[in-house]
């Protein structure tokens, strides 16, 4: 059985994020005052987040790579963000925006490039990307400072010796809680809504969490089933982290032959055990390749949000999470009348109930985490891994069940990639699924994709070969996949 290595999780930085309660900071010198901001929003104030200008510099676009001689480079900050800015020499007039994934907790405010880079300076495409004014999951300061940077792009080049025409487009792209931002900043409520509005022409959110707060609702689920399958159901939302603890203890005990030293599949021997492997299958996205395989690599990390209370770190002052709309299957697929075993199983399971008005419209921006409705009107084109269990392929059936009820679906291409981890595409995979939303937008020419709500089509064993290239940097990854039967799309 396929163990996923645990460095490759770690290089994506998303070991840190965990749901818990609100941290500390800030506060009113006047006890009659309620100060309504969150802990994150008094952080920002406070100025517990640091541009970290040394890591600002620009790289190679490869190893061994040079960057461009002819290309204009900035660095900076902006209202506390830091940035960076590319401009090829021959610039085609048009920017796009590059939005990162998490960053964790810490105060330092870093900035990366976009994978595609190669390819935007190739075809002359100016490119620009935030380090955002704060970490934590603050998707609403990633919106606004990816936002404002684009809006400075003209008097930052001007600061710099280049006059340049404003952008005749603007197109934005982003990875993981970054695919969360592109996919926030082409919807119609932050366009009614946000400080800092730009129109994009087109979206190409990678990886993303095009579900929003569901996210942390699909966290909250699995930890309720973990406990549930292990005969230590939880007796109410949220569980206190000793309580927590000594439930996962259990549950490792009765699930795993060997938790500690197999959390694959392949370590589920007990009946118990087969069950959970069979609801995280079904809460996640349904039957589909790569699952198998990459079920063992995420259970430290989907543990780790075990006793949290779904105020998303301080990013909320009340729990957000709800779990009343999830149906639970171990024996039948998704959609599919309950078996008397699983109707058991889901009255017994405990249910997260949000708070109301935990995420509420605010009066003086976006709300504090950006809800992507499916209200959108430019070209989107999203590509996700089929065996993310992090931010699951779940997160784009979601996204294209809302599009449809908004009347949006015409406008949404979505594509599956075989691969066992999060945001694992090869570059070719990043550029091909930019190169598809941009070909789209200028030359109309609609793109291919995969449907993720055909359950059937998801449980083929070719699903996903279509976009799947292999290349740089996951050729040791992608050669444990099973093969595919079919070429890929170039």
């Amino acid at each position: 059985m396929f163990e996923l290595k645990k460095t490759a999780l770690i290089g994506l930085a998303i070991s840190t994020l965990a749901l818990g309660g609100c941290l500390g900071g800030g506060g009113s010198d006047d006890d009659d005052v309620v100060d309504e901001r969150t802990p994150q929003e008094k952080r920002i104030a406070d100025g517990f987040f640091v541009v970290n200008e040394q890591k600002l510099a620009f790289g190679s676009l490869v190893p061994g790579v040079t960057a461009y001689d002819n290309t204009s480079r900035w660095t900076g900050t902006l209202n506390g963000a830091g940035f960076r800015i590319e401009v090829p020499e021959n610039w085609n007039g048009y920017l796009v925006m590059y939005a990162h994934g998490f960053r964790g907790e810490g105060s330092e405010l870093t900035v990366d490039s976009p994978p595609m880079r190669q390819y935007l300076l190739d075809n002359g495409y100016a490119w620009a990307a935030s380090s955002y004014s704060s970490n934590f999951y603050d998707v609403r300061t990633g919106v606004e400072d990816t936002n404002a940077l684009a809006l400075a792009f003209n008097d930052i080049a001007a600061d710099n010796g280049r006059t340049l025409d404003a952008p005749a487009k603007y197109y934005i792209t982003g990875v993981s809680m970054g695919g969360h931002v592109a996919g926030a900043a082409v919807e119609r409520e932050t366009l009614e809504t946000a400080n800092n509005v730009v129109e994009y022409s087109g979206a190409a959110p990678m990886c993303g969490v095009m579900g929003d707060t569901e996210l942390f609702d699909y966290f909250t689920a699995y930890g309720l089933a973990l406990y549930e399958t292990a005969g230590v159901g939880a007796d109410d939302f949220p569980v206190s982290p000793t309580d927590a603890a000594e439930k996962q203890a259990t549950a490792q005990d009765v699930l795993w032959t060997n938790y500690d030293v197999n959390p694959n599949a392949d370590g589920l021997t007990s009946p118990q055990g087969l069950t959970f492997f069979q609801i995280l299958k079904n809460l996640s996205g349904g039957e589909r390749p790569i699952y198998p395989l990459s079920f063992g690599g995420f259970q430290e990390l989907l543990q780790g949000f075990l006793g949290s209370d779904g105020k998303i770190t301080g990013v909320l002052n009340k729990s957000v999470v709800d779990t009343t709309d999830f149906t639970y299957h171990f024996q039948t697929a998704p959609g599919s009348t309950l078996t008397s075993a699983e109707l058991a199983f889901n009255n017994a399971i405990v249910q997260a109930v949000a708070e109301e008005g935990a995420n509420a419209l605010l009066d003086n921006g976006l709300r504090r985490i950006p809800k992507i409705n499916g209200e959108f009107d430019v070209p989107v084109v999203t590509v996700h891994t089929l065996g993310d269990l992090f931010v699951p392929i779940k997160m784009q059936q979601i996204y294209r069940q809302r599009a449809e009820a908004a009347g949006s679906d015409d406008w949404l291409v979505q594509r599956a990639v075989r691969a066992p981890s999060h945001c694992d595409f090869s570059i070719a995979e990043f550029t091909n699924t930019f190169d598809a939303m941009i070909q789209w937008e200028q030359l109309g020419i609609k793109p291919e994709g995969d449907d993720l709500l055909d359950q059937a089509a998801m449980a083929d064993a070719d699903f996903g070969c279509k976009f799947t290239v292999d290349g740089f940097p996951q050729e040791d990854t992608r050669a444990l996949m099973p093969p595919c039967s079919a070429p890929a799309v170039d």
